[in-house]
């Protein structure tokens, strides 16, 4: 049998981390989806009327001919007389509402209705995001990054140049990208938008169409396990409308596309165990490879994912049939994952990438989610005037994680694996929800406000517990840097959605009532909505000026700093200077990258110029001395822009005495421009 979702006639359908799939009930098959399953499934099932009935033609001798026709007769045999027009406009509207059936009925046009109902029910969970459209983003030094991120990428790519590395950040010494949050794929992808309607635009729209291309993707591999459709719907919507994933879509849009590759690899693994061929091995590789080019630690989820779904195939019975396939879709992955792997190889025999074993390993401790956490409420319901129990929701970072899969997806999960106990399938992904989430409860175990260190241990000087799954990952090489276990949660998310979709399907079928007080909180607690502050897209009035003066000076932004995740320099940056250095093409002095090099501070730090204004930010004195050395740095560096956008008196001092004078303020900033030259 070759169609894409074709049953064996024996058995159980195909398999699920080494199980059997579930079986469709076939007594409720129309139930499956509007207007049934076959089309939707099973393609070559689908419908179609028979010629006589598109044309109305009744069949051949089945009512009389010729004059001697009477109108009882034409009525009983179906028959039209009169003038043609009469005969024919009947049967016209019939061939049309037939015709527009037959292309309703169309598996494409059924997927494509239901991802624009999923994108449509992410705007509504997320607004008002889609209102930052017309010039807005959070205000924060990540939503800045990823603009600037997608304007770097397009500039390479019109320049043939090499986006993991560049000189526009923490100028003139640069900075190494390779475990930036660049997204290179994602940015190549968008350098049409990029270039047309500028990076703010094609971030606002990633982030408004993310959440219902995740509740597609989970869709698909559901519908491969489930057996209703409403069950898979409702899997994919409580996938990629949970508040952990949208707030994800809000802060961190690398990890939330990054989660897309997560049902994409699932599902491509199960197709290539159900039948291993080039093709599908092909489309797997190119998963798994594109995951890296997006965001690393989504790369490593997905290979624990389809790892999990074709290990034990593999294991269970090796042969080449199964092994070629397997080889090819580790190779493709590999070759589509080398420009990233070979540049994060570099950035680390270069020193780019280590970091103080005492600094991962506070990062660790620090978040780690909650047990109590985990299950709680979403913090969501507090928009319904539910605050009491929002309150039962406690995180310490809020703008870092919202690491909770809710009430009504945990008890629709337990009630889906409690059903399909039996079937090992279930049972796996059971145990499969149960280890990520144990990973995403970090080194110490959290249980309401209280912290418990059992079989405590000291690593790299912080107190952790051996008890704890985590502690134990982050003691593989290579591993060492994951950073921070809530992540792991967004594993743990796949297989509950899966598991809950069961559960609603089940409870449409034989508890209508229960479901839709079910859905009702579901809605509640599904998505997500920022009340932080915003920073407009453009600034025009502080920013024309530098947009005119096409020399390629580096533009000078205090606060100063160099920023990002791990290894940090300096004060932290104003998010909005990294969105003008999108409009004006100048080099930046400010960085705000995921590692910071340590050649990269050292390089900058270096610099008399820099050394002085940091001094200045944080009262220090500087020497006459100091001072002529920071002029003529800042001269050989070709600083020709220094933006305040916090004023501070010493500072504007030092750069009077190295050779700067007032220029103009706008928008709340204060511009310096650099003295000419004698």
């Amino acid at each position: 049998m070759t169609r894409e979702f074709a049953q064996p006639t024996t058995g159980p359908t195909d398999e699920l981390y080494g199980v059997r799939m579930d079986q469709p009930d076939p007594g409720r098959s129309g139930q499956h989806r509007p207007g049934g399953t076959a089309a939707l499934d099973h393609p070559d099932r689908a419908t179609s009327t028979t010629s006589q009935t598109a044309t109305g033609d009744a069949p051949t001798g089945h009512a009389p001919t010729g004059d001697a026709l009477t109108s009882g007769q034409a009525m009983a045999g179906g028959v039209h007389t009169g003038p043609p027009e009469a005969r024919t406009k009947p049967v016209d509207r019939r061939g049309a509402r037939a015709g527009l059936q037959a292309i309703a009925n169309r598996p494409a046009v059924q997927h494509l209705g239901l991802l624009i109902g999923y994108i449509f029910a992410g705007l509504v969970v997320t607004w008002p995001r889609v209102t930052y459209l017309a010039g807005r983003l959070p205000a924060s030094s990540d939503s800045a990054s990823y603009a600037w991120g997608f304007w770097w990428v397009a500039h390479q790519v019109t320049h043939l140049g090499n986006p993991w590395v560049t000189h526009y950040l923490a100028a003139p010494v640069g900075v190494q990208l390779g475990f930036d949050t660049l997204m290179p794929l994602v940015g190549l992808l968008m350098t049409p938008v990029t270039l047309t309607l500028g990076p703010s635009v094609a971030l606002n729209m990633l982030v408004v169409v993310v959440p219902g291309l995740l509740c597609y993707t989970m869709y698909r591999v559901a519908r491969l396990w489930l057996p209703s459709q409403a069950g898979a719907i409702a899997a994919g919507a409580l996938f990629g409308l949970s508040t952990m994933i949208t707030q994800q879509d809000w802060y961190h849009l690398n990890i939330a596309i990054g989660e897309l590759f997560l049902p994409m690899a699932l599902e491509a693994a199960v197709r290539l165990r159900r039948r291993p061929d080039a093709r599908r091995a092909i489309i797997l590789g190119l998963i798994l490879g594109g995951v890296m080019l997006v965001n690393q630690e989504s790369a490593i989820l997905a290979l624990i994912l389809s790892g999990l779904a074709l290990l034990p195939w593999l294991a269970r019975r090796p042969s080449a049939e199964r092994l070629k396939p397997a080889a090819l879709a580790s190779l493709v992955a590999a070759a589509i994952a080398s420009p990233q792997l070979i540049v994060m190889a570099q950035q680390v025999l270069a020193g780019g990438a280590s970091a103080r074993p005492g600094a991962l390993a506070h990062w660790d401790v620090t978040y780690g989610a909650g047990l109590t956490t985990l299950f709680a409420p979403s913090p969501r319901v507090a928009s319904a005037g539910l605050t009491s129990v929002a309150a039962l929701y406690h995180y310490g970072h809020p703008d870092e994680a919202v690491p909770t899969f809710g009430v009504v997806l945990t008890a629709l999960a337990v009630l889906g694996g409690v059903l399909a106990w039996r079937r090992t399938s279930t049972r796996l992904l059971a145990l499969l929800w149960a280890a990520a989430a144990a990973l995403a409860l970090g080194p110490r175990l959290i249980i309401g406000n209280r912290t418990y260190i059992p079989l405590e241990h000291m690593w790299h000087g912080t107190r952790v517990s051996e008890a704890m799954p985590y502690t134990w990952l982050i003691q593989i090489p290579g591993l060492a840097g994951f950073r921070e276990a809530d992540r792991f949660a967004l594993l743990a998310i796949v297989p509950a959605a899966l598991l809950a979709g069961r559960g609603l399907g089940w409870l449409l079928t034989h508890a209508r009532p229960v479901a839709v007080v079910a859905i009702a909180f579901g809605v509640l607690e599904a998505g997500f909505s920022s009340v932080g502050p915003v920073m407009p897209t453009t600034m025009t009035a502080l920013d024309r000026p530098i947009a005119a003066d096409h020399s390629g000076d580096i533009v000078v932004d205090v606060p100063f700093g160099l920023r990002g995740g791990v290894r940090v320099y300096a004060a932290r940056i104003a998010p909005a200077s990294l969105l003008l250095a999108t409009a004006d093409g100048h080099p930046r002095a400010v960085s705000y990258s995921s590692w910071v090099p340590q050649a990269s501070i050292a390089g900058v730090a270096g610099h008399a110029f820099y050394a002085g204004l940091v001094a200045a930010e944080y009262g220090g004195q500087t020497s006459a001395a100091q001072l002529r050395s920071a002029r003529e740095d800042a001269r050989r560096m070709r600083v020709g822009w220094v933006l305040i956008w916090r004023w501070k008196p010493l500072v504007s001092s030092y750069l009077t005495d190295t050779g700067f004078h007032f220029a103009y303020r706008a928008d709340g900033v204060t511009v310096y421009r650099a003295n000419p030259l004698p």
